[in-house]
């Protein structure tokens, strides 16, 4: 009796099954523990992050998972078989048993791979060990009973005999793991220290290695891994631990990388263009398929597969019915079609998955090809052409134009699928409907025909809205470059309104674009309906029965045609989009290049001339009949120092031009031997340590580093930063002075050991000590033996040069040493007798001296020199002893973690406050119901087979079908009207507010963030919100409401299927869960790794220049392609994280809807409604695709302009050190006050704290006793004016840079031109006032630019003026000039001068001098003078010991 007890299989499954389920509690208790345990252990420690590769551990987690679903398998597949054959005790048991195995070994799964998988552990728990052991004796047990039982005879269920051999195999492969497999070394690919800085206690942490230092796992996964995308499953579970970082995300590999891509697709164009330079649309667009064909070929090959086997299930609907029907054509064809659908179906989710992910990678490649093509072609574009193009039509190139033919990857194979679909669709319709399918034919092609007007129609608006983008492109790039100005003269309205006014236009094509669009959305949608009604309609008029499963044969056809139908009008939209893109960087390419023969260079010892120019005419617009320079001929040997002067506008900068070969080249010859140097007029600094911009590529020499610094005089501007060299400094250099800018600039050339130099007037931005030093131990010591020719408007510098050229009108008037040339000529004579009548003020001053005696020891300068002194040693031992490092430039900021619900809530509610949203997902819904009626109608209406006789008439069947089909498209007209209501005023809304935000940003914002990101966020994010982000919402709002629709209709033929179900549904939700971390995450990093390659481009345009002289082309080129992999990192592991998921999530549809036929063909014949049952399999075919932003003073305020200067402290940012140190003083009203003080000493500074650039951290500013903290910002600043140290113009017209707002008459500006000594140089212009002014001024002199910034100031005349080194780009004689008129129009007002020529404030009535942020002297000039020890006096001395020589 005992014996038969332990036979019996009902005590087996029940022992099983008990054993089981307390694994099944031990598992959950152990989980327990660990989550309560794991908060402490975090405290203490963060260990590796990874997985342990101990004794085949994949194997060990496929193993259990695979377990997991064969017992769930085995499970479902009894519960069906046993529903229709009657339940027992001992099914019952099995069914337990099974049950609960598949729960126990996928609770162990979970356990290995989340619970063990962070664990230090070396080896399995003894406990997990011996259960495997048990678990194997045990199966060996129920095999045993099961070949007793056949010995005797006795039935045994193929379920038992599938159970336990799996079993037994699967234990001793677990055995064979725990007791004879090698164990291995733990994988420490993915480890996370324990700090960001990978240290503890001091100690470092140097083994762990990033994932940026290895390539993906992708180009070493094998087969299964690429198959289903495991090899991203280490990415995904280290962003479900971490937040990822860009040093997480693993190196594309050489073939996906930018330097894999680039040189292919450079080569096929050069092969293509052969000696022009033309590139057309058509060559572009072959070498981008070129570059590539391995994966457009593969994704072709996959989306061939996906098509031929989503069509098999169309195919096969009609004998299901008639299978269920009762019609069998052999034993088990139910169970061969359930193979034959789920087969199919695999195939359709995989291909399907594989076309997706390497149709990206096709487009990653390609637009990583592209821009780094766009950004060479950068490099090499001629002057003429660079004026064509700003700095923003060309970044959009790269950001919107390159992005978009990357993303026609997702599109590139849809034109020929359609054709194919449409052929399978007709074979499968003339089986079924016979010559009616002819008629689907004629429908179908008129569809297609109806897109060429709708095409052409949204072409038009395409081109038209990119153009009108390029424009705000260009203006928003002008404005972020000069903001600081525009704040300053309280401009910032006005050019807001100006953008505004270029965005109205760009959304009035908007509009039309996305109302056009949302037409077109609604004809395709009507137009699978139209193909079925005029198809059905023909099958009535011709005599062909309608049978059931024929009509739901042709509706799974035409529901499958609706999508390349439905995706027709985004497609031809994306190549009438890429279309234009490529035909805008195509004729870009096209631009001319910088001729290569303008310079001739010749072997360095080959010849004793270093630079030589015969019979020279250059001009800068070569259709222009008067050349710019003319009649160029001069020789300078090696070792030759040569000095070009001239007045303003004679053409010095543009001779340095023609020797750099920048300037085209009319005729004549330009010879040049050796290495270049150039230091511009407008210093240009790379965002990036003071280190890097020293070195600019070359390795680092310590004691050269040391001696250039020190020739330099940076050592002492390196001391007060608080990083030294290793300080990042902001874009443009913003974090730097002027002066500060320049000589970095200096030591830049220097450091290149260079055999020529040349230099464009760098000594005029800084002070007359600085610039002697510099001149003395950089031209005249370190260069001495070099070749220098340098622009200067400095006279004391001319006696020391070789050759002198006087320059004016673009000619050489003089030529020779210095005091050949002071006899020969009136030109040389002016500018020196300019500086000769400036050196007069000294003397004058100077005799003044005996008549102040002593007296000029007593007044405010002691008092103040005491004060300030005392204040400077307290605040040198706070800052000594609490020094803040840290950096003005910060990385990008990222939200990190969920994105939270009131962001999406934020944009349903921008519009119309939400309303439409509801009314949206209504007509969805209204659209499913009616969809899935019309649908039920044609099913239920008709009959199974001819035999049967139809529930309706044929006519009634077709009306009612129309109204059903006509009331869904009008649901989606409502739709897609909605939803472009929603995404076009939403844009609206979004970008107003963020440019509002933007300009009302205090300047600190722009001093810490690069340009690159701002224009990321108007151009690439822009149009995201513009054209993608509405429709990408709604997409995943409707697919719910289709997935939902689906659900109850399948659910309404068999409700078992919910068994599944739900536990399928919370798989899935898990999955995503587990997913979205990384995902997220990785979204994120795509969009803040953008903004540096813009920023990198947009930077390099600008010193394109001085990157060409440096010859360091390569270098850039190097560092854009690594920016550019930077981007393509997070964009390719974003796309393999997505199809991780999907293809999982269809996986798991699969199964549902496997185990819905299996349960459909297990039920009796007459059980359920054929046709509804060929229904619910109907919309089951498509389960898987939809699973996936004060004080007013008085208007005549301020009356007197007295600036009162209290206790004023000021740093750049909280954790900078402070610029201004407790500074104190009051400039009078009505005086003229000079500032002045060594490069660096917080000059500036302190009149961008007046205008409020910067707010004060401590203290406070008063004018006229008005605190002007509690100013609004545009009113104080509308009533100061400035000319600031960087002259601007903007592109537009003479009379709108001089007159911005409209508030002056014609008359008035000339009247101004005149006084600017401008008048003749704008009469001389064709257009006169309305003469164009490029992009940043470039076609007028730096010097000019100044005037008209003088120009300004004389329109406006406010009672406080300030002239930030206002004349550093102007000869002497200009300098005198700008002094006497301003002297003679501001008589009353307060002027504040800083300046580096002394004699610009030697008839000041005051004299301010700062010292490191403090004020060191504050008196009238004549008692600083009378005063030996002065500093000023000292400055003074310097600057008449420099001059004395001329």
């Amino acid at each position: 009796m005992g014996a038969d007890f332990l036979l019996n299989p009902a005590f087996l499954r029940f022992f099983t099954a008990s054993l089981h389920l307390l694994m099944l509690v031990l598992l959950f208790t152990s989980w327990l523990y660990q989550k309560l345990k794991g908060s402490r252990d975090d405290q203490n420690h963060k260990h590796t992050i990874g997985y342990h590769r101990l004794s085949s551990y994949k194997t060990t987690l496929f193993s259990c998972l695979g377990l997991s679903f064969f017992c769930l398998i085995l499970c479902m597949l009894s519960l069906f078989f046993w529903y229709r054959n009657g339940y027992s005790d001992e099914k019952i048991l099995t069914l337990a048993d099974l049950g609960v195995k598949a729960l126990a070994w996928l609770a162990l799964y979970l356990f290995l791979q989340f619970g063990f998988l962070n664990s230090r552990e070396t080896k399995y728990p003894l406990s997990l060990r011996l259960w495997w052991v048990l678990f194997l004796s045990l199966s060996c047990y129920c095999i045993a009973i099961d070949v007793l039982n056949l010995i005797n005879h006795k039935f045994v269920s193929t379920l038992f005999w599938a159970s336990d051999i799996v079993s037994v195999l699967m234990g001793l492969l677990l055995c064979y793991i725990v007791f004879f497999c090698k164990k291995t070394d733990e994988d420490t690919v993915l480890q996370e220290p324990l700090l960001n800085n990978g240290a503890r206690n001091g100690t470092e942490f140097n083994t762990p290695t990033n994932w940026d230092e290895t390539v993906t796992p992708y180009t070493i996964a094998g087969i299964f891994s690429l198959f289903t995308f495991s090899w991203m499953a280490p990415l995904i579970a280290l962003g479900r631990t971490k937040a990822l970082d860009l040093k997480d995300v693993p190196q594309l590999s050489k073939l996906d990388s930018v330097r894999g891509a680039f040189p292919m697709l450079n080569n096929k164009l050069e092969s293509y263009c052969g000696e022009s330079n033309q590139v057309t649309a058509i060559m572009l667009a072959k070498g981008l398929i070129f570059t590539a064909l391995r994966e457009i070929l593969l994704s072709a090959l996959y989306a061939l597969v996906y098509t031929f086997a989503s069509y098999v299930g169309p195919y096969l609907i009609d004998t299901l019915v008639q299978y269920l029907n009762g019609r069998r054509h052999f034993k088990n064809e139910g169970y061969a079609l359930v193979f034959a659908f789920s087969i199919a179906k695999m195939f359709e989710c995989f291909a399907q998955r594989h076309w997706f992910f390497n149709s990206q990678k096709a487009g990653f490649r390609a637009r990583a090809a592209l821009v780094a093509r766009v950004y060479s072609k950068g490099l090499t574009l001629s002057c003429h052409s660079r004026q064509g193009h700003t700095t923003g039509e060309i970044i959009n190139f790269m950001s919107v134009d390159a992005e978009r033919i990357g993303d026609f990857g997702w599109f590139m194979h849809d034109p020929w699928m359609v054709v194919l679909q449409v052929a399978l669709a007709l074979l499968i319709l003339y089986r079924d409907l016979g010559l009616a399918s002819v008629v689907a034919l004629v429908a179908t092609v008129l569809v297609m025909l109806a897109n060429v007007p709708l095409g052409k129609l949204q072409e038009k608006f395409q081109d038209e809205l990119m153009k009108s983008k390029d424009k705000r492109m260009k203006a928003t790039s002008e404005v972020l470059r000069n903001m600081r100005i525009l704040k300053l003269q309280a401009w910032e309205l006005k050019f807001l309104s100006k953008i505004q006014g270029l965005r109205s236009v760009e959304t009035s094509w908007l509009g039309k674009y996305l109302y056009t669009l949302a037409t077109t959305t609604f004809v395709f949608w009507v137009a699978p309906t139209f193909v079925s009604v005029v198809t059905f309609g023909a099958c009535m008029l011709m005599g062909i029965p309608l049978e059931s499963g024929k009509i739901l044969s042709a509706l799974a056809t035409f529901r499958i045609l609706q999508e390349p139908i439905y995706n027709l009008p985004d497609t031809i939209a994306m190549i009438v989009q890429t279309k234009v893109s490529l035909d805008r960087i195509a004729l870009f390419l096209s631009l001319d290049d910088l001729p290569l023969d303008v310079v001739e260079k010749l072997p360095v010892n080959g010849s004793d001339i270093a630079v030589e120019v015969t019979n020279g005419n250059f001009s800068w617009d070569v259709s222009s009949p008067a050349p710019t320079l003319s009649d160029i001929n001069f020789r300078v040997s090696h070792g030759m120092r040569v000095a070009i002067c001239g007045t303003v506008g004679s053409g010095k900068s543009s001779l340095l031009s023609c020797i750099l070969g920048e300037m085209p080249k009319v005729s004549g010859v330009v010879r040049v031997s050796g290495t270049k140097a150039y230091v511009a007029q407008s210093a240009w600094i790379q965002s990036g340590k003071i280190e890097e911009n020293i070195l600019f590529g070359k390795e680092m020499d310590r004691q050269w580093y040391n001696r250039v610094v020190e020739a330099c005089s940076l050592n002492k501007d390196l001391e007060i930063l608080a990083l030294g060299d290793q300080t990042v400094i902001g874009e443009r250099g913003i974090n730097l002075s002027g002066g500060q800018k320049q000589r970095v600039q200096i030591a830049r050339a220097l450091y290149q050991d260079a055999d020529i130099y040349l230099f464009d007037d760098p000594f005029s931005a800084v002070d007359a000590h600085t610039g002697t030093h510099l001149f003395n131990e950089c031209i005249m010591g370190i260069l001495n033996s070099k070749t220098v020719i340098y622009v200067t408007h400095q006279v004391e510098f001319l006696p020391a040069a070789d050759l002198i050229l006087v320059m004016k009108e673009g000619k050489v008037k003089q030529a020779g040493k210095y005091y050949d040339i002071l006899k020969s000529g009136s030109d040389f004579m002016e500018l020196v007798g300019a500086h000769e009548e400036a050196l007069s003020a000294l003397d004058s001053i100077s005799a003044e001296k005996t008549a102040c005696g002593d007296e000029s020891s007593s007044g405010n300068a002691k008092p103040v020199f005491q004060r300030q002194e005392s204040q400077k040693l307290a605040d040198d031992t706070i800052d000594d002893g609490d020094k803040i490092k840290g950096q003005l430039v910060q990385e990008e900021e990222r939200e990190k973690g969920n994105v939270g619900a009131s962001v999406y809530w934020k944009y349903f509610t921008t519009a119309y406050g939400g309303l439409l949203a509801p009314v949206a997902l209504l007509t969805q819904v209204m659209f499913q119901i009616l969809q899935i009626g019309s649908n039920y109608w044609m099913a239920w209406a008709t009959p199974v087979s001819k035999d049967e006789a139809p529930n309706v008439g044929g006519s009634t069947l077709i009306l009612v079908y129309v109204v059903l089909s006509v009331g869904s498209a009008l649901c989606v007209l409502g739709r897609s009207l909605c939803v472009a209501t929603i995404g076009y005023k939403t844009a609206k809304i979004l970008f107003s507010k963020m440019h509002l935000s933007l300009f009302r940003a205090p300047m600190s914002f722009f001093d810490s963030t690069p340009s690159g990101r701002i224009l990321n966020r108007v151009s690439t994010d822009q149009t995201t919100v513009d054209l993608i982000m509405a429709g990408i919402i709604g997409k995943f709002a409707f697919g719910i409401i289709q997935l939902q629709g689906i659900i109850a209709v399948m659910s309404q033929v068999a409700w078992q299927v919910f068994i599944l179900f739900i536990p399928v549904v919370a798989i899935c939700l898990w999955l995503q869960q587990y997913y979205i971390a990384a995902a997220r995450e990785l979204s994120r990093l795509c969009g803040v790794s953008k903004a540096p390659v813009i920023q990198h481009f947009s930077e390099t345009l600008s010193g394109s220049v001085t990157i060409r002289c440096f010859d360091q082309e390569p270098r850039f080129q190097d560092m854009s392609m690594t920016l550019i992999d930077g981007y393509s990192r997070p964009k390719f592991h974003t796309a393999g994280a997505r199809e991780w998921l999907c293809i999982r999530l269809d996986v798991l549809s699969l199964v549902t809807f496997a185990f819905s036929l299996t349960f459909l063909i297990s039920l009796p014949q007459g059980t359920i409604d054929p046709s509804v049952a060929g229904l619910a399999v109907t919309y089951g075919l498509s389960l898987n695709t939809v699973q996936g932003w004060a004080v007013w003073p008085e208007s005549c305020w301020p009356t007197h302009g007295e600036v009162n200067i209290q206790d004023l402290k000021v740093r750049y940012a909280p954790q900078m050190p402070f610029v201004l140190r407790g500074l104190t003083c009051t400039l009078f009203g009505g005086k003229r006050t000079g500032i002045v003080g060594r490069t660096g000493s917080g000059k500036s500074t302190l009149i961008q704290t007046l205008f409020r650039i910067v707010e004060p951290t401590i203290g406070q500013i008063l004018i006229d006793g008005i605190d002007i903290s509690y100013i609004g910002l545009h009113d104080l600043r509308s009533k100061l004016s400035i000319i600031p140290q960087d002259p601007t113009m903007f592109e537009g017209t003479v009379r709108t840079n001089l007159d911005p707002l409209q508030e002056y008459t014609d008359e008035q500006i000339w009247e101004v031109l005149g006084k600017c000594e401008l008048a003749d140089e704008v009469w001389k212009k064709e257009l006169k006032l309305d003469s164009a002014v490029s992009e940043n001024g470039e076609n007028w002199s730096v010097g000019q630019r100044q005037l008209v910034c003088l120009g300004r100031v004389l329109l406006k005349k406010s009672k406080v003026l300030v002239l930030d080194e206002a004349t550093a780009s102007v000869d002497t004689a200009t300098d005198n000039l700008i002094q006497q008129t301003l002297k003679h129009h501001f008589s009353d007002s307060t002027v504040v001068t800083i300046a580096h020529r002394i004699t610009s404030v030697l008839d000041s009535d005051m004299v301010l001098l700062l010292d490191n942020g403090v004020v060191e002297e504050y008196d009238s000039p004549q008692k600083l003078l009378g005063k030996e020890s002065s500093s000023f006096a000292k400055l003074v001395a310097e600057y008449s010991m420099r001059s004395i020589s001329t």
